[in-house]
């Protein structure tokens, strides 16, 4: 098996940088998912896009949310993985300390590209050596647009796609996963992964197995202590019954601010979380 590389994560982080805003139904946030599909295709594997449309938080204008699901098919049978990351940006950076530029796009390095861009070579490592069972990635949309104070605002494409799990056409597999992992926020310099607090109260066991790998693969950007609750993409998955743990670095100065861009972000952070992505997927 193929090595994760930080090096090749950050090239693909600042490869959706470049793109621009990712603002759902933006031209980045489009050129994104295509590019995602493309790479799926190239690499023989099986990828979907589900498109809807919501109404914005913000500005109360219809808004075209895209999810993009791709598909590893594993080579054995057993519960799937499902692994998740939000690729698109915030339309403000209503956190900026400067009030002239709050109403500028997030660049979104940290808070949106660093996922993707594990969960993109994770895809290409595992395409070529396919792992005992199947791996579900999904790349979520909709998750930054809401407005501050307003919860329910946030997470519309994962909130959908959870929605609609059973429906004919869904674009998640009908049977549930041994668990799921959200990435967010997961490529600050300074990275600190304590256990969400969500997660820890609704999916303890598996919590405690995804920070157990960590601490026995000697990975010290995860800390198994007790962290904030964070409303995020994995909210909808818990409420569905399905174990999730949210990966996230909550303590990140540049949060919602013109700040959040590349050189925020180290190739370390990155490849520690893709080891231990890897080390799950090719041992349950």
């Amino acid at each position: 098996m193929q090595e994760f590389s930080g090096a090749r994560a950050m090239e693909y982080l600042r490869y959706q940088c470049a793109l621009g805003p990712r603002i759902p139904g933006s031209p980045g946030n489009r050129a994104l998912q295509d590019t995602l599909l493309a790479r799926a295709d190239q690499l023989g594997l099986e990828g979907r896009r589900g498109c809807f449309t919501a109404t914005s938080p913000l500005t109360g204008d219809p808004m075209p949310v895209c999810n993009v699901v791709i598909t590893i098919t594993g080579t054995g049978d057993g519960p799937s993985l499902w692994l998740g990351a939000h690729f698109d940006t915030r339309p403000v950076c209503d956190h900026d300390p400067d009030p002239l530029l709050r109403s500028q796009p997030l660049p979104g390095a940290n808070d949106g590209a660093s996922g993707v861009a594990v969960l993109w070579q994770v895809m290409e490592i595992a395409a070529a050596d396919r792992p005992p069972r199947d791996v579900v990635l999904l790349f979520l949309d909709g998750e930054d647009s809401g407005r501050s104070g307003d919860p329910e605002g946030f997470c519309l494409g994962s909130a959908h796609l959870v929605e609609h799990w059973h429906d004919f056409g869904s674009l998640l597999p009908d049977e549930p996963p041994q668990g799921m992992i959200l990435l967010d926020m997961v490529g600050d310099a300074q990275l600190r992964i304590p256990q969400e607090g969500y997660s820890l109260a609704h999916a303890p066991d598996w919590t405690a197995k995804v920070f157990d790998r960590a601490a026995a693969l000697g990975l010290s950007a995860l800390d198994q202590v007790p962290g904030g609750a964070v409303y995020d993409d994995h909210i909808a998955f818990l409420r569905a019954g399905i174990p999730a743990v949210d990966l996230i670095d909550f303590d990140y100065p540049p949060w919602h601010t013109t700040g959040d861009v590349p050189d925020e972000c180290s190739a370390g952070s990155l490849e520690q979380v893709g080891k231990l992505i890897l080390d799950l997927i090719y041992k349950p």
